[in-house]
Parts: C-alpha cells; structure tokens; sequence
C-alpha cells in the first residue's frame, strides 16, 4: 500500500510540473495559456514593510496561533482527563480479554467525549473570563493567556499528588512553594501527568482482580478434570462477559472515572 501511495505520490508531482512548465512555456512566448476562459482565482505570497508595529504584532499572533493550534492534540491529551480514561478502559479490555473488542475507536471516541463533559466547565470557564473579553478588545493577549490559565491551573492541581510535584519542583531547582500560585506551569504539567498515569494503573490494578479471579477458578477447574487441552479463555470469557453485564459495569466505571474529576 505505501508503494502505490509513493506511485501516486510521485506521478502527481510529475502532472503539476508539465502543467507549470507549459503554463510558463505559453506566457513566455506572449500566447494564453491552454484552458483559460474562464476567471481563476489567483493566491501570491509575498513580504512587503510594515506600516506601523500593529501589523508586526497581528503577523506574530497569527504564528502564535498556528503553533498552539499545532500543539492542540498533546494538550487535549496531557493536560485533560483523557489520560486516564483511555487508560482505565484499555485495561478494562485487556482484564475481559476480549482482544480488540470494543475497538480502538469505540476507546478513543467514549475516552475523548468524556474529556469533553469533564472539562466543559473550565472550557466554559476560559471562554467567558479570556476568549470573550479578547475578541471584544477589553484585555490583552497577555491577560488573556493569564486568565486562561487559572482554570486549567486549577483543575491539574486538584489531580496532582504532592510527591509528584515535589519532585518536578527539586529537579527545577525552586523553593517550596508556599501556594499553588507560586508554582509555574511548566513545572505543574509533568507533575499532572505522571499523577494521572499512578492513578490510571492503580484503578485498572482494581480492575483486573475480579476478572483474574475468574480466570484462576475456571483453570482450578478444568485442571481437576483432566482438560489441560482446552484453553481456559474460551470458558472464563463468557462468564466475565455475564459478570460484567450483571453488575452494570460500563455504568459504575464511566461513572466512577468522571467522579474522581468532581
């Protein structure tokens, strides 16, 4: 498959080059070139000097903008609830044993809208005290990036375990802060992170114990009865599946996930 998308990749780029070349070839000699009746729109990029230090400063925004849009994806990721739930449920499958069922994306898709419940408030949040007050010109950028930031600030250090952050605080250097506020934020992210990953293993630790559990009788079992031969997951399977399902499973742990953010 990467052959034929390189084949393609590379043919494409040959068709685009005899295109530009006669198109070029055509005004060079003073003729229009081929298929040009009708009106094209024409895209040119060029620099030109800045007129007063506003136009410097909307160009530097535009970059700003494009770099953070570029690192959306690591702070959806690291910064939110995400972590954990993709995590806990991952291992949740594993315990089952039901290989890739439910899928990746199933995974993906119920870990990433319940970042969104859970996060809404802060997002609700640093839209009313920095969004809408920048787009209406009452602040700066800089006050809104601060203001921005005390939500999400807030939300990680409820999350963060005190070992966890002494220690990205000793390996920086810093004093011991005296209040969340005197803690940077380049120092609280690694902290929130690595406390989200203990929190993830230790719950899908609690997970795979009665699954396990399972697994030992129905192996005790088949052991006493002489059927070494037969795979103890093709029996256990079903009966995790029933246990999952008679005790409401996704319920209490989508239900327990989102409450250890509240």
């Amino acid at each position: 498959m990467n052959n034929h998308l390189k084949l393609w990749c590379m043919t494409g780029f040959v068709v685009i080059t005899i295109a530009l070349w006669m198109v070029l070839a055509s005004a060079a000699h003073g003729a229009d070139p081929p298929h040009t009746s009708g009106n094209f729109p024409m895209i040119s990029i060029g620099m030109d000097k800045a007129k007063g230090p506003e136009d410097v400063s909307v160009v530097i925004q535009i970059f700003a903008l494009l770099t953070i849009l570029s690192i959306a994806p690591a702070i959806l990721i690291m910064m939110t609830s995400f972590t954990r739930f993709i995590i806990v449920l991952s291992l949740l499958r594993q315990a089952m044993g039901t290989q890739q069922m439910p899928p990746n994306q199933i995974l993906i898709g119920l870990a990433m809208f319940l970042t969104f419940y859970v996060m809404t408030p802060v997002w609700q949040n640093i839209n009313q005290n920095a969004l809408q007050p920048f787009m209406e010109k009452k602040i700066s950028s800089d006050q809104a990036i601060t203001a921005a930031l005390v939500p999400v600030r807030t939300f990680m250090y409820k999350q963060i375990r005190e070992k966890d952050l002494a220690l990205f605080v000793e390996i920086a250097g810093l004093k011991r802060p005296n209040t969340p506020a005197d803690v940077p934020t380049m120092v609280m992210i690694p902290a929130f992170i690595i406390s989200e990953l203990k929190t993830a293993f230790e719950l899908g630790f609690l997970l795979f114990i009665p699954f396990l559990i399972i697994d030992m009788v129905v192996s005790s079992i088949l052991l006493s009865m002489g059927m070494m031969m037969l795979p103890p997951v093709m029996i256990s399977l079903p009966f995790k599946l029933l246990l999952f399902v008679l005790v409401d499973g996704w319920r209490l742990i989508v239900g327990s996930l989102v409450k250890g953010f509240i």
